[in-house]
């Protein structure tokens, strides 16, 4: 008798929202048979901070998933968002060809001013992206998302005040505990499944899975682009795989989304 394929769950973004998370959960436990659920590979594609109001509350749940569902295996992906807060932190690999975080600034040095670079404690080391996270953005509303910015472009406003500390305050990078520093280096930034089954028109089909953030890019070489992203590659200014939207494989048109299953 042919073994039942283990069941794959894969959880968007969280953005800080700790109550769409629990709900989002107890919905999960509800739907899917409790063996299924029990044994369940747990994929969450990342950002988990900024715009809602807890996202201390929500890596604390994710980093008590382990223990409370011991037979699950759980693979956090990092987003842009959790990249760039980590940047803040000091908490990125050096680039891997020996370049200084700090040259990551060139390519967007034009956007430093209308953007509010962060120019605080530690800067002087830190990634283009942990700089822009922290920042504090001129504009004060996001035409694009139409809404009012919380802070800097990334929206952090609200997890500097998840730690109990205003927006923009080195004081973040002491507030943050060990447990969640260890929880943002060790998120990875693609996820390999060789045999995962999907159901289709046709009946089951085994394929393999590419879980990113974002997404692969279109027209470019696959195993290259798994390549930069098992090493975290921290040389690059802005990492499209993290962040990109109009040049990913297939993506929707409503929301985007960010996973995707070869066959």
């Amino acid at each position: 008798m042919a073994q039942k394929p283990r069941t794959v769950i894969c959880v968007g973004d969280i953005h800080g929202y700790i109550s769409k998370l629990n709900n989002l959960w107890l919905n999960l436990q509800s739907a899917i048979d409790p063996s299924d659920f029990s044994s369940a590979l747990v994929i969450f594609l990342g950002d988990y901070c900024d715009r809602g109001p807890e996202t201390r509350k929500v890596i604390d749940f994710l980093i008590s998933l382990p223990e409370k569902h011991p037979d699950q295996t759980h693979v956090f992906l990092a987003g842009n968002h959790d990249f760039a807060f980590s940047g803040f932190l000091g908490l990125l690999p050096r680039p891997s060809d020996g370049s200084d975080l700090k040259d990551t600034w060139k390519e967007y040095s034009k956007s430093e001013e209308t953007e509010g670079w962060y120019t605080g404690e530690g800067f002087e080391d830190m990634h283009l992206q942990g700089r822009r996270w922290a920042g504090k953005i001129k504009a004060t509303f996001n035409s694009v998302k139409g809404m009012a910015y919380k802070g800097s472009i990334y929206d952090a406003g609200s997890t500097f005040e998840s730690y109990g500390v205003p927006h923009g305050s080195s004081d973040l990078m002491k507030a943050v505990p060990e447990s969640h520093k260890k929880f943002l280096t060790n998120m990875v930034w693609v996820h390999e499944e060789d045999d995962v089954c999907i159901e289709t028109e046709e009946g089951l089909k085994h394929c393999k899975l590419i879980a990113v953030h974002a997404g692969l890019e279109k027209g470019n070489n696959v195993e290259e682009q798994l390549k930069l992203l098992r090493a975290k590659d921290t040389s690059i200014s802005k990492i499209q795989h993290l962040s990109g939207r109009k040049n990913v494989w297939d993506i929707p048109q409503v929301r985007h989304r960010k996973n995707q299953t070869l066959c």
